[in-house]
């Protein structure tokens, strides 16, 4: 699929208060939880520079969500590669509530060093605050119910679900802020920006459906061609003619309109959606250069 390498605009205005809220709330949090896609750990991952001045100050936490749904052979790498960066990374499985303990169990690791100076000095020890941010959609709030053990954030599989920051007892010895999803000013790498639009980062008017589906089965039919052929039966697929494809699709999953004509932009939202609900497989679109 071709690029052309214009940025693409996106910025709601909560998400700039989000930035000045930050900026407020840095210096009463210890440490920082960082939520990306296990599907997409570089997409994903935060490049809006002032938030990155700011967190940097902070230890943190890279936590890969929906991790089973990741092609684990290939996050593995992205783990590796952001651990070689000095990052704490833990994967996890909130389906099935995998690997969130450890979360809690790296951040008594990095943050014993308070408890440690305020017994040096003859005070108790205190609650850890913690910060979690990241873009929308990537599971923040499910997340957030998990470490609580109930639901005590709400959640939705749309971008833009929390609004404003929120502080949250996780347990006895941990308070956490919750933060609205962020995306910078200006989405400058167009595979980046189909890639955030194919798992549904950002909204579908951002950037047409019918092109984030035909990405996605470009992109398939690249890495993960078995997928495609399991799914949809369907073994070739060609950019520049999309129709054939199409038709193959709909035919095959019912996406047809009165006297049995395809339904394209039905056929869009289902890729769409089978993507983003693991139909397609274990994925993980991002490779490491």
């Amino acid at each position: 699929m071709k690029m052309n390498n214009n940025p693409i605009q996106w910025y709601p205005g909560h998400m700039a208060k989000t930035k000045r809220l930050i900026k407020e709330n840095i210096d009463k949090v210890d440490i920082i939880y960082e939520a990306i896609d296990a599907r997409i750990p570089l997409s994903s991952k935060i490049k809006d520079k002032d938030i990155e001045s700011l967190i940097n100050r902070k230890p943190r936490i890279l936590i890969m969500t929906k991790s089973d749904l990741c092609d684990l052979s290939k996050t593995n790498l992205w783990s590796r590669y952001y651990e070689n960066k000095g990052y704490k990374v833990v994967l996890v499985d909130l389906i099935n509530n995998k690997g969130v303990s450890k979360i809690l169990d790296v951040t008594n690791l990095l943050l014993k060093d308070i408890d440690e100076k305020r017994e040096a000095k003859g005070l108790n020890k205190r609650r850890y605050r913690a910060l979690i941010i990241g873009i929308p959609n990537v599971g923040k709030s499910t997340l957030i119910n998990r470490l609580v053990g109930k639901k005590a954030a709400v959640t939705g599989n749309k971008p833009g679900v929390t609004k404003s920051l929120s502080w949250i007892k996780i347990n006895n010895n941990v308070d956490l802020l919750d933060s609205p999803g962020i995306l910078w000013p200006k989405l400058e790498n167009e595979e980046e920006s189909y890639n955030l639009a194919s798992f549904s980062a950002i909204k579908e008017e951002i950037l047409p459906k019918g092109k984030v589906a035909c990405y996605i089965l470009d992109t398939m039919h690249k890495k993960y061609k078995d997928n495609l052929k399991e799914r949809y039966g369907i073994d070739e697929f060609d950019i520049d003619d999309v129709i054939p494809t199409y038709d193959i699709i709909g035919k095959k999953r019912g996406c047809l309109i009165s006297g049995g004509e395809v339904d394209y932009d039905k056929v869009s939202s289902l890729i769409i959606n089978d993507l983003k609900e693991g139909r397609l497989g274990k994925v993980t679109f991002d490779e490491v250069k």
